[in-house]
């Protein structure tokens, strides 16, 4: 079995309680689809989490944006990967562990492929920055290209919104599968949702597990409040990242 994680968000309170389940269930192998930083208030210890824990990690658009790559982010999320940067600057007693984790950063690849998975953060079209919705279910030229650019399965994040979306166009949600998806050989893009910003509704942390011949779809509550008090005492992170934390959108 294997466990894959995205979109952590420098949320630990998630992290730690979604690698306890993952530990649960004597899972070792872990890979970790980018965005482990941005909007959240515990950047540093995600990462070193993220280092410790994960086998293999995908490089994200907010790693990216805090490297110099910014892209068009709303001023919300400007304003995270600005904060996101000072605490990874590389000066006071924390210098040594935070050149680390620039290291770290930089080593990052944009793509995985181990036998018939990609693992990408955002979309095998444009590894990092495409989104992919499930209102995509809906533009079927773009779906259509996105198919074609790997052979079976692509695990991907980015949108935090979790789900199965099939070659023939249908969006599956995890309570429309029972948590589960079998794995039956045809083409399939699956989301493995938000651990540290869950955008579906549902404010637990989500994750998946990937089984010899199925993928499941797990959720994790952890003590989001603490979280939200966290944003609130940085005095720079805006309130907003806070509040989504508790709605789960």
């Amino acid at each position: 079995m294997q466990a894959v994680i995205s979109d952590v968000h420098s949320n630990i309170e998630a992290f730690r309680a979604v690698y306890e389940d993952i530990r649960s269930l004597g899972i070792k192998d872990i890979v970790c689809l980018g965005d482990m930083i941005g909007y959240g208030p515990n950047p540093r210890e995600s990462i070193a989490l993220t280092m410790k824990t994960c086998r293999r990690t995908i490089l994200g658009n907010h790693e990216m944006a805090v490297m110099g790559e910014q892209e068009d982010f709303n001023e919300r999320a400007k304003v995270a990967v600005a904060w996101t940067r000072e605490q990874l600057a590389l000066r006071g007693k924390g210098a040594k562990i935070n050149r680390k984790l620039w290291d770290f950063l930089g080593r990052m690849k944009k793509i995985l492929v181990e036998g018939p998975f990609v693992y990408v953060h955002g979309s095998p079209r444009d590894y990092t920055r495409e989104y992919i919705f499930p209102r995509d279910i809906y533009n079927e030229a773009k779906l259509d290209d996105i198919f074609n650019r790997f052979d079976t399965y692509s695990l991907v994040g980015h949108t935090h919104i979790p789900g199965v979306i099939t070659e023939d166009h249908n969006f599956l949600r995890p309570e429309d599968i029972d948590s589960a998806y079998k794995l039956t050989g045809k083409k399939t893009i699956i989301n493995v949702g938000s651990v540290g910003q869950p955008r579906d509704g549902d404010n637990r942390a989500c994750y998946v597990v990937l089984h010899d011949d199925a993928v499941e779809y797990r959720r994790v509550a952890y003590d989001y409040e603490r979280t939200v008090e966290k944003i609130k005492q940085t005095g720079a992170l805006p309130e907003f990242l806070a509040r989504r934390l508790v709605e789960g959108r």
